[in-house]
């Protein structure tokens, strides 16, 4: 047994609210609690960070890839290990590897590698998401249209299998591509069935909401709007409090002034939680890559096809908090909820709060959610 260590730093985010005068107290890797400074006992050795936010590793649940790699390329479990690699650098400690509609083929794959990902103990792998290929061609987005299909009897056992063998499984779909019996059969499976890319009414969300999907993917894009005769899917996400749903924050993707609407509107106890939507350029200084052999150009803060179609984000959690917090107005506890415990709720995983008992997954935020340090388990990063 090693001996208890506290950290000290300026402010410490619980998952729930800052405290000042406190310190996070960790052994063997795992939270002990919060002690004020002023009763920790005099052996506990002492780690002083200064200034700044001490905070629960950040969770991102739309990771399409990192490190010079998308999620469908990989070709192991060392693969996967270095799109993981790429996001905890950047303070995300937990993460669910995306794969955007592709083969059948290359889903059985992603899936076989991502069960060997978390029986390995790959460090930040905490689930896989599939981001279609049930979805609506009308919304594809920068999806491949000619992938885009229906829901097979094969393709249920391979997600309630990897459901049975990974520690959550995200899987999008359109609603008004999938029956309300499959979306019952996934949730009662325990898979998170998330609503997006789709056209359907907020009649059809709310369906599929009764059915079991408990989430939306990146709120406002790829979606039928909010009308005032049809409130669409995104209506749908932000009256339905059984849905909670994701916000990829860097200002293109969604206007801050539709974000603070959404942010106020939001029916609970759904929550709108961070996500970055982040490609193969994430840790890189890459100006362009390819998807599924079209090229995706990286320019100014955005990734586009040749057309101007948005294919996902270039943007990662500490920006998206600086964000949040410097151009939407919002209160710094509700940024890092929405980057922590928010999407750990999501995926029922034991994450996101300094609770007792709980991996010690730190990250420490200067200077405008700047990151200086990143720990697993309570192990710097670098060890």
């Amino acid at each position: 047994m090693t001996a208890a260590t506290a950290y000290q730093c300026e402010q410490v985010f619980d998952g729930n609210r800052l405290h000042r005068d406190t310190s996070l107290v960790v052994k063997d890797g795992l939270v002990q609690g919060l002690v004020p400074n002023a009763q920790l006992e005099a052996d506990v050795d002492r780690i002083d960070l200064g200034g700044g936010i001490l905070a629960p590793g950040l969770i991102d649940l739309q990771v399409n890839g990192g490190g010079g790699l998308m999620l469908g390329d990989a070709e192991s479990v060392e693969d996967i290990a270095r799109i993981c690699h790429a996001h905890l650098s950047l303070g995300t400690t937990a993460l669910t590897p995306t794969l955007i509609t592709d083969t059948p083929e290359t889903t059985r794959k992603v899936v076989k590698l991502g069960i060997e990902a978390w029986a390995r103990g790959v460090r930040g792998f905490q689930g896989l998401h599939l981001e279609g290929p049930h979805l609506f061609k009308g919304r594809k987005g920068a999806h491949d249209p000619d992938l885009i299909r229906s829901m097979t009897d094969e393709d249920m056992e391979l997600y309630l299998y990897a459901a049975g063998h990974l520690p959550s499984l995200i899987v999008t779909i359109a609603p008004e591509t999938v029956t309300p019996d499959q979306i019952r059969r996934l949730a009662g499976a325990c898979v998170h069935v998330s609503l997006g890319h789709s056209g359907a009414s907020y009649a059809e969300c709310k369906t599929a909401s009764e059915a079991g999907a408990s989430c939306v993917t990146h709120l406002f894009n790829a979606m039928s709007p909010l009308q005032h005769r049809e409130p669409g899917l995104v209506g749908a996400a932000l009256d339905l409090g059984a849905l909670s749903a994701g916000l990829i924050a860097d200002g293109v993707h969604v206007d801050p002034v539709a974000m603070k609407i959404a942010l106020k509107a939001k029916e609970g106890p759904g929550r709108i939680f961070l996500v970055t939507d982040a490609m193969s350029q994430t840790g890189t200084d890459v100006t362009s890559f390819h998807l599924g052999g079209r090229e995706i150009f990286r320019r100014n803060g955005t990734l586009t096809l040749a057309d101007g179609t948005l294919a996902g984000a270039d943007i990662d959690l500490p920006s998206s908090l600086a964000y949040l917090t410097g151009n939407v107005d919002v209160p710094v506890e509700t940024a890092l909820a929405m980057a922590t415990r928010d999407p750990a709720e999501v995926i029922g995983r034991p994450l996101g709060q300094l609770v007792e008992g709980r991996s010690a997954d730190l990250v420490h935020f200067v200077d405008d959610f700047s990151v200086a340090g990143v720990w697993v388990k309570g192990h710097p990063l670098s060890a």
